[in-house]
């Protein structure tokens, strides 16, 4: 069965009226796993990421910041980008939450357990110590960093098709040949990382997709380059940063992609994690900024998920 976690205090983020990062966008993809093809999802509470579980990916100096910074009333901004409001931190800790939850109950339930979380704000920009790109803690790194504290694990994959490259996740783990971190994004694009001369301690792949590319050159990419290394890493964990912004529709990039396209790289992911890690795979969202495709996008990740 795959679990949903998800809460309903991830919608008081609010970042302001026009930010493309609004409540609206983890509305609508609720409301699309409402309907009957879903009814079989257990849909669990996301609890707070505690203080060590977040110490695990961000310094204590960067913790203290976001909690000191989290508003009584109206907006903080943090950078061009990026803003708490009330209700953000919260939010926050209840998306790093809910990837930290989802990864015990992977780790602890029957093979083949895998898990969705349905939160914001979105989390891979975020670095150890530097909040940006509409995100304030790293849900997929701490909950990476929680797998491997916890369970010992040796081998966890992060695979990243979010259109805008992960630069927050490259950056905690490109030092932790532990962790494989394998992303698909647009370049050149915001934030401007994730050449494909970046490799770290050789635990790093970024491949990028060029404007206007599309679904030809998103699937050849991940079967010629990506998977190839997950398969070749064999990880005991796959952990996933779902990002739909690569849609045609989206308005904040230039690629190509359909929600076909999305069943597609999860029935692969889904099929590289019953090979090598039991089944066991964790997925959280982070960017898709177009309502309806993401809508779209998102449940056609979690029906393949399902399957």
């Amino acid at each position: 069965m795959l679990q949903l976690y998800t809460h309903s205090a991830c919608l008081q983020h609010d970042p302001g009226v026009g930010h493309a990062e609004r409540p609206a966008r983890l509305s609508a993809v609720l409301h699309a796993l409402d309907l009957d093809r879903y009814a079989a999802l257990d849909r669990i509470e996301a609890p707070l990421a505690t203080r060590e579980q977040l110490l695990r990916a961000h310094s204590a100096e960067y913790v203290d910041r976001i909690f000191a910074s989290a508003p009584r009333e109206g907006t903080q901004r943090l950078d061009e980008d990026t803003v708490m409001s009330p209700g953000s931190l919260d939010a926050a800790l209840r998306a790093a939450g809910a990837v930290v939850a989802a990864v015990d109950a992977v780790m602890n339930g029957a093979d083949g357990q895998r898990a969705f979380c349905a939160v914001r704000p979105p989390g891979h920009h975020a670095t150890r110590d530097q909040a940006m790109g509409f995100c304030l803690f790293n849900s997929i790194a701490v909950a990476a960093a929680h797998a491997m504290s916890t369970y010992g694990l040796k081998r966890v994959a992060i695979a990243d098709f979010d259109v805008h490259h992960g630069n927050g996740t490259q950056a905690i783990f490109e030092q932790d040949k532990r962790v494989l971190f394998v992303s698909s994004h647009q370049s050149p694009l915001y934030p401007g990382t994730g050449f494909e001369s970046e490799h770290g301690v050789g635990n790093i792949v970024n491949g990028t997709l060029s404007p206007g590319d599309g679904s030809h050159e998103f699937r050849e990419l991940w079967d010629g380059m990506l998977l190839p290394r997950l398969n070749a890493f064999k990880p005991q964990l796959v952990l996933v940063s779902a990002g739909f912004d690569a849609h045609s529709n989206d308005p904040l990039a230039d690629i190509r992609l359909g929600q076909d396209d999305y069943a597609w790289i999860t029935e692969r992911l889904v099929a590289l994690a019953h090979k090598h890690a039991a089944g066991k795979l964790v997925s959280t969202l982070e960017g898709g900024y177009d309502l309806a495709a993401l809508a779209a996008s998102a449940s056609a990740h979690v029906a393949a998920l399902m399957d």
